[in-house]
């Protein structure tokens, strides 16, 4: 991992809750958002906060939907074929929730159906096959231990082969308890090298948890830097609704401070006819798998 970041591209690749909107939509990655990612192409997200009996309208347009419910429950009203009732769950920190599907060309509703707050996820792709809405409901996807010790967290990768079947869109969710690290070892996803590694841009949208009961603040930090000719120098402070872009180089760690769980939604697609998440970790830390086994 290079060594002394400065964060020094924070600025184009950062966005803080606040910089990043879109009509209705607290968090917007999207080409029409305000403060939009010059050279963005292949993934969005939208993140709604609603209120009791609250509701956001969208279009799925030439895009494919992954709606994730982070916090309440949910119903997707569809134009043209059944709703999708989602039951949600108290906050990502409760455990995995049941998602939905939604293919292109769709007008949808999504409706807060319970009787606090919500916050919900609309990751997108753009696709060109058709596909059938469908509900992928939280025990399709067992969360799965990865790494071991002070590296250890939880994947839970119900928008992934096999779980879902999609064109070009992969989401996964990863809870990382206080002081551990993940995305360890670094990481990267920017060359297309079939059977090796895939290119794909990636989100990372992060919500974190304090396990001080004084209540402290919550923060996270996350990590990006350069491969080769492509440099890349990303050192951020995150907190709940903030968003860091990886759209080439190493990542990780992801750090949760000592007193805060961390939680990031991680959105990734690519030009790639193959839709499959292969990686390549960096040479100088990879042999840290090689240490989990025992």
């Amino acid at each position: 991992m290079t060594s002394g970041g400065t964060g020094a591209d924070n600025a184009r690749w950062v966005r803080h809750l606040g910089s990043l909107d879109d009509g209705e939509f607290r968090v917007a990655v999207t080409p029409t958002a305000n403060n939009p990612v010059e050279g963005w192409k292949h993934t969005t997200l939208r993140v709604a906060w609603l209120g009791e009996g609250g509701h956001v309208e969208h279009e799925t347009a030439d895009e494919e939907i992954v709606v994730v419910p982070l916090a309440g429950s949910v119903t997707i009203e569809i134009e043209g074929d059944d709703a999708i009732v989602l039951d949600g769950r108290a906050s990502v920190f409760d455990g995995p929730s049941d998602t939905a599907y939604l293919p292109r060309q769709r007008r949808v509703t999504v409706r807060n159906n319970g009787t606090g707050p919500a916050r919900v996820a609309l990751c997108g792709a753009r696709a060109t096959t058709d596909r059938e809405p469908r509900r992928i409901a939280a025990d399709e996807a067992a969360p799965e231990a990865r790494g071991a010790g002070n590296a250890s967290r939880e994947v839970r990768a119900f928008g992934l082969p096999p779980v879902l079947d999609a064109d070009a869109i992969l989401v996964c969710e990863v809870i990382t308890p206080a002081g551990n690290w993940s995305s360890w070892p670094p990481h990267k996803h920017d060359e297309d090298r079939p059977g090796v590694e895939s290119e794909l841009e990636e989100i990372y949208y992060f919500e974190t948890r304090s396990t001080d009961p004084r209540g402290t603040e919550p923060v996270g930090y996350q990590r990006v830097y350069g491969s080769g000719e492509r440099p890349i120098d990303v050192l951020a402070e995150v907190r709940t609704g903030d968003v860091v872009l990886v759209p080439h180089g190493w990542h990780g760690p992801a750090m949760a401070a000592p007193d805060a769980d961390l939680y990031y939604l991680n959105v990734m697609a690519g030009p790639g006819s193959e839709r499959a998440w292969l990686i390549t970790d960096d040479p100088a830390h990879a042999w840290v798998r090689e240490t989990w086994s025992s």
